[in-house]
């Protein structure tokens, strides 16, 4: 009789889409991190539909390494649906998501652990000096792109994630229960999954604890200046998700226990 494998302690989520030229460095710097680790872990790379050579990348790196999981879906839904498939998918006490670009290292988990050790439910990285003393942007992005950032954000405080100066910063950590909750009701496809994710935290009484980021901006992005617009109508429909009660409507069914 086979021993059950024992759950992972963390699992780390990597949402990938056309990241063939440079999926394979982060690959390699997530699990170097993770092989050094004493805790049980797992990778979890959920392809999206990649038109490139990302599959392939992918695959050669995974072959003959234990302890790392593919999910290759051939059509593209965006990143909020593969943020989604992989976070319901992992089997980790704790569960991260983070950029295929790496521009916030796997390191940033050494902040974060002591807190899970403590209790914390939620942990999520800021490039913003107002969420976290010392946080900061290597280099810095264009005065055009950084007015438009500000500008988003502050509609999305208004509208969804009140108190939070950075929501989009791809390096979140959820415990189980909070993933399990949180994810199995969000609805966006796109890039405001993080809003979405973080105002259904909010809504069910989660505390959200932020370290600070010294994120490396990678070239490459997959943000387009129309989806800075897509932001705000998605931050208008979270609200009135929340307001109506669709959220609470629609947990019901399989609203799994929260550990808390």
């Amino acid at each position: 009789m086979n021993a059950e494998k024992p759950r992972p302690h963390l699992s780390v989520i990597i949402p990938a889409y056309n990241e063939g030229k440079r999926i394979e460095n982060t690959l390699q710097a997530i699990y170097s991190y993770l092989l050094a680790q004493p805790f049980t872990w797992e990778l979890l790379i959920v392809l999206d539909g990649s038109q490139d050579d990302t599959p392939q990348v992918t695959r050669r790196f995974a072959e003959g390494k234990d302890h790392i999981r593919l999910i290759h879906r051939r059509q593209n839904r965006g990143k909020g649906y593969t943020v989604r498939e992989g976070m319901l998918a992992a089997t980790g006490d704790i569960r991260l998501f983070t950029d295929a670009d790496n521009s916030t290292d796997i390191s940033h988990f050494d902040q974060m652990k002591p807190l899970f050790d403590n209790g914390a439910q939620i942990v999520i990285c800021s490039r913003d000096s107002k969420d976290a003393p010392g946080a900061r942007q290597v280099v810095p992005q264009s005065p055009f792109k950084r007015f438009l950032g500000n500008t988003g954000n502050l509609f999305i405080q208004i509208m969804a994630v009140p108190g939070i100066w950075d929501t989009r910063c791809g390096f979140k950590a959820f415990r189980k229960g909070a993933a399990q909750k949180i994810f199995s009701l969000t609805r966006m496809d796109g890039f405001s999954i993080d809003d979405e994710a973080l105002a259904l935290a909010l809504h069910f009484g989660y505390k959200i604890h932020v370290v600070a980021a010294n994120w490396v901006n990678a070239e490459g992005t997959h943000v387009r200046k129309i989806d800075y617009l897509k932001n705000i109508w998605d931050a208008l429909k979270i609200r009135w998700q929340l307001m109506t009660g669709f959220y609470d409507r629609h947990r019901t069914a399989a609203d799994p226990v929260v550990e808390i």
